[in-house]
């Protein structure tokens, strides 16, 4: 459930645009798809359909979340490009600040995780039901109260590197469902998708795309 959703009032941020192709920086605190309820409607999908009406989902990005995301603009560009998500061809960088001195400086993170159903939307690290998930992250700098980290997700499961991050002792800060005790001091989630890079669907180049974190 969300709380009190005041989404933001920006234009849109549009990166990329090609005939089969539309690349968006979302701002953090807007949904990526509607929620349940009008009081959800409001999102990144809904505002992006006045601008272009063709645009179609490939993947999704948590409310509280900025960062690079891509549209497509066909059918055949949506298909394309979910088998890309589908095989682990995307390849996706977040930058994160978390709690603490993260250590070591390079490092995998390796737990499955599943819905803690008595407590959704959070995910929790399951080594009996979860589904694999895989974190690699490296450290950008740190001092003993904090770490800014680039995080790689190999997958991508719901939460993943929040889960992962504060299964790993280093909460991410600003996590209203992780690490309430940190939101105010931070105002949002200090998680960024920083850089996306994908295949075209049309010619097979790969094509990187990048937003500078805003934090």
């Amino acid at each position: 459930m969300i709380d009190s959703y005041s989404p933001p009032d920006v234009p849109l941020d549009v990166l990329h645009e090609d005939s089969d192709l539309l690349i968006v920086n979302k701002p953090s605190g807007l949904l990526s798809v509607p929620g349940k309820g009008p009081e959800l409607a409001d999102c990144l999908l809904t505002r992006l359909e006045l601008a272009f009406p063709t645009v179609r989902l490939v993947h999704r990005l948590d409310r509280d979340t900025s960062g690079v995301m891509v549209f497509a603009l066909t059918a055949y560009a949506q298909k394309h490009l979910g088998q890309q998500f589908e095989n682990r061809k995307v390849k996706k960088t977040y930058v994160a600040r978390v709690a603490g001195r993260l250590e070591p400086k390079e490092w995998q993170v390796d737990l499955p995780l599943i819905v803690d159903w008595p407590n959704r939307p959070k995910q929790k690290v399951c080594h009996e039901t979860g589904k694999p998930a895989i974190t690699d992250w490296k450290v950008v700098k740190a001092n003993d109260l904090e770490s800014r980290v680039r995080l790689f997700p190999q997958t991508g499961r719901s939460h993943q590197l929040r889960v992962h991050m504060l299964a790993s002792g280093h909460p991410i800060l600003g996590d209203p469902l992780y690490a309430p005790e940190t939101c105010a001091a931070h105002g949002r989630l200090m998680l960024h998708a920083e850089e996306l890079r994908v295949n075209h669907p049309e010619n097979g180049r790969g094509m990187r795309f990048r937003a500078k974190a805003p934090f």
